[in-house]
């Protein structure tokens, strides 16, 4: 059965014919790999989280303690697609970090907000109330988990980044699980919990989405840079548990299916507003000291200025983010952006003073948002379910 989220397919198969009824059975498929790995875990209690640490530590997969859904688990996460180039890997990372805070200013008023529009794909965050109650804590996890995926060799076995990305697929399958066991998940309006529709929409919200809103920025990023961003996240949807079909390889590819996630996909509802208005009003919840606590409203309302001038006045005002003299602030953005971008390609020397200007930014967003702890990735505690 196909969920009731799922909408105007009449006008979507005018745009797209057979690949709206192609698309649509992905709301109800997951990630049985991912699924099972969570089970044999859950069965060590609360050693199962300090088993899978310890594992991703060693790189030792095999070992006779891991259990054997684990060890499938990470073996099938960590082969390395025939069609995945290293260095390019390398260089598609290095398109977000040389944009340094620009691509910070996307990644929180652009893409998440984009995601959380979405009435049913918001739902396992809503049930979770880890982005009401801890926004600050997740957006700089999810800062952490871009910056690790981006930096040279983030990727390669060992790396920070592919670690990252193998404990939040499993995180998403520790939320699945609670979801499905819970008599609040509407499966015949939402589909199944963290499925692979909503999988891949955020892999095009770390990668398409980005590209266009560093564009925003004034940032000109050519056809080879954008691809090879592109060929990034291919990598990382794919190791997130994405489904081949559905990971985007191009631009071309990523466009042709966000359109049809939008065309078929119904307005914000009132957890989209809920999540958005945590986000934007994180500088406010997560300031500390009297300094912070004084520039927070100021911040916050910046940040609703960029979400209004990033995401347009309509999708805007569905959030509950009204017109606001501070979407303006885009343009002197943009300005430096095309400043910062044409100076770091006069040389290589340039462009390598950028990528480690970013780093440090990200190095610095994360250790502000962190307030100096772990980034842990663990299951929260799901009390809403």
């Amino acid at each position: 059965m196909i969920p009731s989220r799922f909408v105007n397919t009449d006008a979507a198969r005018a745009l797209f014919g057979d690949r709206v009824d192609r698309l649509a059975p992905f709301l109800g498929r997951v990630d049985p790999l991912a699924d099972e790995a969570v089970e044999a875990l859950s069965a060590l209690g609360g050693g199962g989280f300090h088993m899978l640490e310890s594992t991703l530590t060693s790189g030792n997969y095999t070992d006779r303690s891991v259990p054997k859904a684990l060890q499938t688990f990470l073996a099938e996460a960590t082969r390395i697609p025939a069609w995945l180039d290293w260095p390019t890997v390398d260089s598609g990372g290095s398109v977000l970090l040389r944009t340094g805070l620009a691509g910070g200013l996307v990644l929180g008023a652009f893409s998440l907000p984009l995601g959380y529009a979405s009435p049913g794909g918001n739902k396992p965050l809503a049930f979770s109330g880890r982005l009401t109650e801890h926004a600050p804590r997740r957006l700089a996890e999810t800062s952490r988990f871009v910056q690790a995926v981006s930096q040279r060799g983030g990727m390669r076995p060992g790396g920070d980044g592919l670690k990252i990305t193998l404990k939040v697929r499993l995180m998403h399958a520790h939320v699945r699980r609670a979801l499905k066991q819970s008599d609040k998940w509407d499966y015949a309006a939402w589909g199944e919990p963290i499925n692979q529709h909503d999988m891949a929409a955020t892999t095009i919200l770390f990668s398409l989405v980005v590209l266009e809103g560093l564009r925003k920025f004034g940032f000109e990023i050519d056809h080879d840079e954008a691809e090879k961003y592109m060929h990034l996240w291919r990598y990382v949807g794919t190791v997130s548990g994405v489904d081949p079909d559905l990971v985007p390889a191009s631009q071309l590819e990523a466009r042709a299916l966000a359109e049809l996630i939008r065309v078929t996909q119904g307005p914000p509802d009132d957890d989209s507003r809920a999540l958005v208005r945590a986000l934007v009003d994180t500088p406010i919840s997560g300031a500390r000291t009297p300094e912070e606590k004084k520039t927070a409203p100021v911040r916050a309302q910046v940040a609703r200025g960029l979400v209004r001038a990033l995401c347009g006045p309509e999708l805007s005002d569905q959030f509950g983010i009204g017109k606001t003299p501070w979407e303006n602030v885009l343009r002197l953005i943009r300005t430096g952006g095309k400043v910062s971008d044409r100076a770091s390609k006069l040389s290589p020397f340039g462009r390598q003073k950028a990528i480690l200007k970013g780093e440090r930014y990200w190095e610095e967003v994360v250790k502000i948002g962190l307030r100096g702890g772990p980034y842990e990735y663990k299951p929260p505690p799901m009390n809403n379910v």
